[in-house]
């Protein structure tokens, strides 16, 4: 997790501003907005974990909406995202991925990976969540910031949304 991470963020920081906080990554969002993307994706996971652990049962993906509905939320992230600026985007990421990080610390291997182990996973494991909003989403955000800053002028601007 960890590792893929420090990738990431490295290469965002060494992009030029022009090229990470341009539309086209990925439709209308920037690299930046990839990054806000990530960071809203650790809260959520870290709202369900909280909740489930207090016996909870949280509303996934988000209050209101179902997985099939994951455009409209990802679209609602986008929307409240896209105008913070590449420094806050940044610390929030860092200290999101660090609970992360440290509410994986606090579970055993097995209690990570058993399916069903807590009522709140329903049919996964804790450790599914963390991988999803983790290193599987920091392996698609690498892919689409490799593929966007390595031809800015072949990205769509914001009507190709």
């Amino acid at each position: 997790m960890d590792t893929e991470f420090d990738a990431l963020l490295a290469r965002v920081d060494q992009l030029d501003a022009a090229v990470r906080d341009s539309p086209g990554a990925c439709l209308a969002w920037s690299i930046k907005d990839l990054m806000a993307h990530l960071d809203a994706w650790h809260e959520l996971v870290l709202t369900w974990e909280q909740k489930g652990r207090a016996g909870g049962k949280p509303q996934m993906p988000a209050p209101g909406l179902s997985w099939a509905q994951l455009p409209e939320l990802n679209d609602e992230i986008w929307q409240r995202t896209r105008h913070d600026s590449w420094p806050i985007v940044r610390e929030r990421l860092v200290d999101s991925h660090d609970r992360v990080r440290a509410m994986v610390a606090g579970y055993t291997d097995e209690d990570l990976f058993t399916k069903r182990r807590f009522p709140w996973t329903g049919s996964t494991s804790v450790g599914s969540f963390a991988v999803s909003a983790t290193t599987s989403h920091y392996d698609w955000a690498a892919k689409l910031i490799r593929k966007s800053a390595a031809a800015p002028a072949a990205r769509p601007g914001r009507g190709d949304a």
